[in-house]
């Protein structure tokens, strides 16, 4: 299991394949093991990086403040630790925080920004419903886990998708419980979230940038994409009609196409 040390902690990643890396940032949560769907086809073109943010998956998870910057340091860490001095950065949702604060921390490193299902933070930021965060703090902290790990199923997920696709939710179900960081972590990044904010930075940013999102989002919704688009000079969205939170699986051919032919392009 490769690894890379930062910080006193030490950072799980994967990769594979070859060509221009691309780097893989995961949500609140989440890691490595939710790309399962983008990993087979990106990495046909890319050489493919994809690790476990602090506090989740493999990697270590301290019980102490959490930042966005420092988790973008640690994504920095990463890629010095497999010698990348330039990549593309994909991030979803917390992801999409940590890849804005990598690029504009380290432009001449990021070649192109793809931000899923995600926001700049901060008081213009359009938040979740308290019933919404409710319910995902639920699936860490309820006596019956399972039964609010599917009842979250609905935030990230159309309703056509789950009955017409049982077996990609299963599979997905199965990761994330193979996966599930303990609560005290999973509120570490989550209050990391709640202190994020880039939007008075992103003018800045001359990266080719390609926003997408899913236009039935609960948790970020897609009004957050037009207005990182606003800021953000070089950038266009790209809204899938219909999709959640997890755009990125259930529209996961759409979706790859558009990687690949944005990372491809001139």
């Amino acid at each position: 299991m490769p690894r890379t040390r930062i910080h006193e902690i030490e950072l799980y990643y994967e990769t594979y394949g070859a060509g221009e890396p691309l780097l893989l940032v995961a949500g609140l949560g989440f890691g490595a093991w939710s790309w399962f769907r983008q990993i087979p086809d990106l990495s046909q073109h890319f050489r493919v990086i994809a690790f476990d943010n602090r506090g989740a998956g493999l990697s270590e998870k301290p019980d102490c403040e959490y930042s966005i910057e420092m988790m973008a340091e640690d994504a920095m860490a990463v890629l010095r630790a497999l010698n990348v001095t330039r990549a593309h950065v994909l991030g979803h949702s917390m992801g999409g925080y940590i890849a804005q604060e990598l690029a504009l921390r380290h432009p001449d490193v990021v070649s192109k920004l793809i931000l899923v299902s995600t926001s700049f933070g901060g008081k213009n930021a359009v938040l979740m419903s308290p019933e919404t965060a409710a319910q995902m703090r639920s699936e860490l902290e309820a006596e019956d886990r399972e039964t609010a790990l599917r009842r979250g199923l609905s935030l990230r997920f159309s309703d056509r998708f789950l009955a017409e696709y049982p077996e990609i939710v299963e599979e997905f179900l199965a990761r994330r419980k193979a996966h599930l960081p303990p609560a005290y972590a999973w509120q570490r990044q989550f209050a990391a979230c709640l202190r994020f904010e880039t939007e008075s930075r992103l003018n800045a940013l001359r990266i080719p940038t390609l926003i997408v999102t899913g236009s039935d989002d609960p948790i970020v919704p897609a009004e957050n994409s037009l207005r990182l688009a606003r800021v953000i000079p070089t950038a266009r969205v790209m809204i899938l009609p219909g999709a959640r939170h997890l755009v990125f699986i259930e529209r996961a051919e759409e979706f790859n196409r558009l990687v690949i032919e944005f990372l491809k392009g001139a």
